[in-house]
């Protein structure tokens, strides 16, 4: 399949992360057969240099002709003496209207890897963080009328509509389903009619789902539950204040803003993805910024934008096995530790891009071998380089030590590996140099050899 890509760098660290985002797009393209084209336009700060405006006419007759858009990010200390009406930061808000974008798509995770980063307590991790904060972004007090008495009382009028609520309500629900299919929608319906409107809504919508569960919290208890609980939550519906406020702290959680990616969508598949953090423009050209929120950011543009789960899949793969290998950029290093800078990132994961293999557990197995660096504990195999290592007369060991009868096949695509209903058992030689072998523990029922099956 060809996709057409428009690609806005932005300024400061913008066009390094992009940079990196495209190889593993590249990497897409090459593993699963399909094409991207890219056309490359200004934004921000670069487009007020070139062109005098943050958001020329040519980049969004470019963003609306494509299928889907990428953006670094815009700003800077550079362009700060420029009016209020012409500064970078007018662009990005320009492009989402122009494009209809309503809704921003914010996943907040904590990766594994990186647990220690999290500022919780471990017992208040133990069931891991992935929400996706689902944020209505074009209503609410942000785009109310705005006003001040002559005595200088402020005035900010907080409204939404029926429509806007059923449109980004839909959105959540539709994203739920493609994930865990939870919805915390948040308000403050005690206090505030626009929240009385917003949940009524939400409420008749939630019939239309009967497959989604649902529930309901005010926003300060939701703000005390994402510190306390987080892991209760799977996509949390609301609108752009709380949102904006409830994303933040959900992203401080993750322990870096450097691996959070973002989406803005609309009415149909045409988004913006981009990561959550800002310009930088003080480590801008030094090549050491993280670009895993914006490859992260290419993922959810696969997922939500063109339907390619499976690529996506892959990509998020290949950020993870990077990370459980120990490599760090300098943001999420601990003391001691290397710093990759960004473009050795960005060539480890393209590296690292794997191919996912799926199975089914035998039935009636007790116990399943722990398949190091080939199966991880949610049954997924992972082989780089296109390469699956095939075990067709014993189980698959430790990377370092495969057995003798370990075959490697081209892996083109997904490949289901079927395990017959036989079982068998395994005794691990006890040998201290061994010790590290997939299998640990005394004897062990184990999934017979496993046979490939394309898909």
């Amino acid at each position: 399949m060809k996709f057409n890509i428009a690609v806005m760098k932005g300024d400061g660290i913008g066009p390094e992360i992009v940079d990196e985002a495209l190889k593993c797009l590249d990497k897409v393209s090459e593993k699963f057969g399909h094409e991207f084209a890219y056309n490359e336009v200004l934004i921000g700060g670069a487009a007020i240099d070139a062109a005098g405006v943050p958001l020329p006419q040519e980049t969004i007759d470019a963003c609306l002709a494509s299928d889907s858009v990428i953006l670094g990010a815009v700003g800077g200390p550079k362009w700060d003496s420029q009016p209020s009406a012409n500064r970078p930061e007018k662009g990005l808000l320009g492009i989402r209207k122009a494009l209809g974008l309503f809704v921003n798509l914010r996943p907040a995770k904590l990766y594994a890897p990186l647990a220690d980063a999290c500022p919780l307590k471990p017992e208040r991790i133990a069931d891991g963080l992935d929400l996706m904060v689902c944020r209505e972004l074009t209503g609410d007090v942000y785009f109310g009328a705005k006003h001040r008495d002559e005595d200088g009382t402020g005035h900010d009028d907080m409204n939404y509509s029926i429509a806007e609520v059923e449109r980004i309500a839909h959105r959540a629900f539709q994203t739920a389903r493609q994930r865990r299919s939870h919805v915390t929608s948040v308000d403050k319906a005690n206090v505030l009619e626009t929240s009385r409107v917003w949940r009524e809504t939400v409420e008749r919508i939630t019939a239309e789902y009967p497959d989604v569960a649902v529930d309901y919290m005010y926003v300060d208890n939701a703000a005390m539950q994402l510190v306390t609980n987080p892991g209760q939550f799977d996509v949390v519906l609301t609108g752009n204040l709380f949102g904006d406020i409830l994303s933040d702290e959900a992203s401080c959680i993750t322990g870096s803003i450097g691996m959070l990616p973002s989406a803005s969508i609309g009415e149909t598949n045409l988004g913006m993805y981009e990561p959550i953090h800002g310009s930088a423009p003080d480590i801008a050209g030094k090549n050491i910024a993280n670009p895993i929120a914006t490859i992260l950011s290419v993922a959810m543009m696969l997922r939500y934008s063109f339907d390619l789960a499976a690529e996506a899949d892959a990509i998020e793969a290949a950020v993870n096995n990077v990370l459980e290998a120990g490599h760090r950029t300098g943001d999420i290093a601990k003391a001691g530790e290397q710093k990759l800078s960004c473009s050795e990132m960005g060539d480890l994961i393209a590296a690292a891009f794997t191919t996912r293999i799926t199975f089914p557990p035998p039935p009636n197995c007790r116990t399943r071998a722990k398949y190091s660096n080939h199966l991880t504990a949610a049954g997924v195999l992972t082989t780089p380089s296109g390469l699956l290592d095939v075990c067709v007369a014993s189980p698959l060991r430790h990377a370092s030590h495969p057995p003798h009868a370990l075959r490697r096949i081209p892996a083109k695509g997904p490949i289901a590996l079927l395990a017959p209903r036989a079982e068998r058992t395994f005794r691990r030689k006890q040998n201290p140099r061994r010790s590290k072998t997939a299998f640990s523990g005394r004897r062990r029922t184990i999934p017979p050899p496993l046979q490939p099956r394309s898909s």
